[in-house]
C-alpha cells in the first residue's frame, strides 16, 4: 500500500500548482531549505487531515459511493477550471 500511495501521489503532484508555487518561492526568498521545510510541514499536515476525514467519512458512507462522489467532485473542480470559474 504504501508503494501505491506513493506513485500515485508522486505523479500527481508533479507539475501542479504546489510544485509551482514551491519554485516561485525558493527563487523569491533563495532559502530553498526553508521553503523545502514549510512545503514538507503543509503537505504533511493537509494529508493527516485527509487521511483522518477520510477514515471518518468511511465510517459513515460506503467505500463505493464515496469513490464515485470523489470522481464526481474532481470533474465538477475540472470543469470549472476549464471554464476559469477557479
Amino acid at each position: 500500500m504504501f508503494a501505491a500511495t506513493f506513485a500515485a501521489l508522486f505523479l500527481a503532484e508533479l507539475g501542479d500548482k504546489t510544485q509551482l508555487a514551491v519554485i516561485t518561492l525558493t527563487g523569491k526568498h533563495q532559502s530553498p531549505l526553508s521553503v523545502f521545510l514549510g512545503a514538507t510541514a503543509a503537505l504533511a499536515l493537509v494529508t493527516l487531515i485527509g487521511v483522518v476525514f477520510g477514515q471518518a467519512l468511511t465510517t459513515i458512507i460506503p467505500e463505493g459511493i464515496l469513490r464515485k462522489l470523489a470522481s464526481a467532485l474532481f470533474i465538477f473542480l475540472g470543469i470549472l477550471m476549464w471554464l476559469e470559474v477557479l
